[in-house]
């Protein structure tokens, strides 16, 4: 137990611990292999009130189970929860053969811990007396946390694995986080730049030493870090692109060029900004896996958004589509800077409940909608006028958002076309044959002379560009019309003729799912469309088959109520939809999963 100030003190275990004490308790920042314990009576305290988790890492968790024991409060980082109480669950579905994710989420604790909560980052919560930041600083893991508080007249900074010593890191390995990427070297240089602005006086890291020239530690690092960039020829612009990660598209229209997917920004004569989309702000690639520690929404740029454009407040953000790289951080916006979400009503629900739904690239956790935006409809901003527009086609979920700024009718068009117009459609987004003719069709109406793309920024319309769009969906159109057999079989361009929702569901053991089907009739001709719910064995179906007489391309949605098993403790049982229309039988065309607890 090493003292470093009056109620500061470091225990070297498998990572350095820190004890901050407050009278008879204390608050610690990791845990090791918790022997800290063991050692917390040389310092004259009795019990550990609460654990600050940096990051998941078994050299900094693997004693937590000592401190449930203990019957301390244990915090950790919200990306990375998961991996502290869903372990098994991750050693169970964690791929292995063929495999190309070299995140180190591997380096996890072995069986799950109960925790107090997440921590609320950009949010200053109390430990043991005293008041804590918590900073997002992703690098050596995608969730890693930093802490900044004040103690014994100094300024700290707790970085976890951030840092190791001035110009070193603990691990490069760790900061791999795709195959031959460099994923967490430009994260980690992000990361030590806000660690710098935020003006520490002490650095304090999970291994290493402490540092107290804390410019010189951070300055060295970035330095080395930018060379390593140079010769993998990645990243290299991330520090000018942090310096200015906003653009002027017109005087009142912002464009961020940092994130994976575009945010536009539109600017009020009160200061007041509304957001048009909100992803993942900062890019530094995509790391491998999809589960939600891979995945961290950041506010990173908002300062600078203030600084240089003197906005007062992040007032409304307005999704053009649900996909997580375009919402990702509503929820940050939400709760740090009370940004309100309006959404068009072809989006909110998904939004609100992503369990619901069938989709690809839902977000891990709902996004509370504060103000439904009905379509075609003008509505006001500030002393602007928006419009909602149906856009189909990249997604059904999406909308095109109609503004006049500056005298320029501007257009947002989320990711409907990529560069040069390309049609970006995919079929599990509930893509439809005929909607980019649909979108062709809306812009020729509405004549916009700026489309602002979700990935390829700003485009300026010329001429013939347009109509050019119109051709290539009508053409689209077509070449569907020829490759499927609709004459006989027509499932549009999904390829199913049945949905089951909710698509998840988790209900405690004994309790009836309610589901409902969605049907399509895809035969020539109006038929009886009949479902027929097949559950596990044992599981009970109140009236398990149920029809409809639809015309060709009628839907219709059928409930149907199911009770698992006495006894059943289950993650992910398929109940499946069987379905025949007419004489036909199509088979088990839809699944719903129903998780008993």
């Amino acid at each position: 137990m090493q003292q470093l100030s009056e109620n500061l003190f470091r225990f070297v275990d498998t990572c350095n611990v820190y004890v901050l004490r407050d009278g008879r308790e204390a608050v610690v920042v990791d845990f090791g292999a918790g022997d800290v314990l063991d050692a917390l009576s040389e310092i004259g305290v009795e019990r550990v009130s609460d654990v600050l988790m940096t990051h998941h890492h078994r050299d900094q968790a693997q004693g937590l189970p000592r401190a449930v024991e203990a019957g301390a409060r244990i915090w950790v980082p919200g990306a990375e929860v998961e991996l502290f109480t869903a372990v098994e669950h991750h050693w169970q579905s964690r791929n292995l053969w063929n495999n190309y994710n070299v995140r180190e989420d591997r380096f996890t604790i072995a069986e799950s811990i109960p925790v107090a909560g997440t921590l609320p980052e950009y949010r200053t919560t109390w430990f043991g007396g005293r008041p804590f930041i918590v900073v997002p600083l992703p690098g050596h893991t995608v969730g890693s946390v930093g802490f900044l508080t004040r103690i014994d007249g100094r300024r700290l900074a707790f970085t976890g694995d951030l840092l190791a010593a001035p110009g070193k890191l603990w691990s490069l390995a760790a900061t791999q986080w795709s195959y031959a990427g460099a994923e967490g070297l430009a994260a980690t240089t992000l990361s030590l730049l806000d660690v710098q602005d935020r003006r520490p006086d002490v650095l304090l890291p999970s291994h290493g030493q402490v540092m107290n020239d804390v410019d010189a530690a951070i300055n060295l690092l970035v330095g080395r870090l930018k060379k390593l960039l140079a010769l993998r020829g990645e990243h290299l612009d991330v520090i000018e692109r942090r310096n200015r990660p906003s653009d002027h598209v017109l005087p009142h229209r912002l464009y961020n060029r940092t994130a994976h997917s575009m945010t536009y920004v539109l600017l009020s004569d009160s200061g007041k900004a509304l957001l048009i989309d909100y992803g993942y702000d900062q890019y530094y690639g995509i790391p491998a896996g999809s589960d939600r520690a891979s995945r961290r929404p950041w506010l990173y740029t908002m300062p600078v958004l203030r600084k240089m454009y003197g906005v007062s407040k992040i007032d409304v953000v307005i999704p053009t589509h649900y996909h997580d790289d375009h919402v990702a951080g509503f929820n940050l916006l939400r709760e740090v800077e009370g940004t309100q979400v309006w959404a068009g009503a072809n989006c909110a629900d998904v939004l609100a409940d992503p369990s619901y739904h069938d989709l690809p690239c839902l977000w891990y956790e709902p996004v509370q909608v504060d103000r439904i935006i009905p379509l075609g409809q003008p509505f006001r901003w500030e002393e602007h006028e928006l419009t909602l527009h149906p856009l189909p086609g990249h997604t059904l979920h999406a909308v095109a958002v109609e503004a006049t700024v500056d005298g320029t009718r501007v257009l947002a068009t989320g990711d409907q076309h990529g560069e040069d117009g390309w049609l970006n459609y995919v079929y599990q987004n509930r893509f439809r044959i005929g909607d980019y003719r649909t979108t062709g069709e809306l812009y020729l109406r509405l004549k916009p002379e700026l489309l602002l793309t979700g990935h390829w920024g700003p485009v300026r319309v010329g001429d013939g560009f347009l109509e050019d769009l119109l051709e290539r969906g009508a053409q689209l159109e077509r070449l569907h019309k020829d490759l499927l057999p609709l004459e006989s079989t027509d499932f549009d361009a999904e390829g199913f003729a049945a949905w089951i929702r909710p698509y998840q569901t988790e209900v405690a053991e004994g309790e009836p799912v309610s589901l409902e089907v969605e049907v399509r009739n895809p035969c020539p001709s109006a038929e009886d469309v009949t479902v027929t719910i097949v559950a596990p064995t044992g599981w009970k179906v109140d009236s398990a088959q149920s029809s409809a007489y639809l015309r060709p391309g009628e839907h219709a949605k059928l409930p149907f109520t199911v009770t698992p098993a006495p006894g059943t403790t289950v993650r992910r049982a398929i109940v499946a939809a069987d379905l025949r229309v007419g004489e036909r039988r199509f088979g088990q065309h839809a699944e719903a999963l129903v998780s008993v607890t």
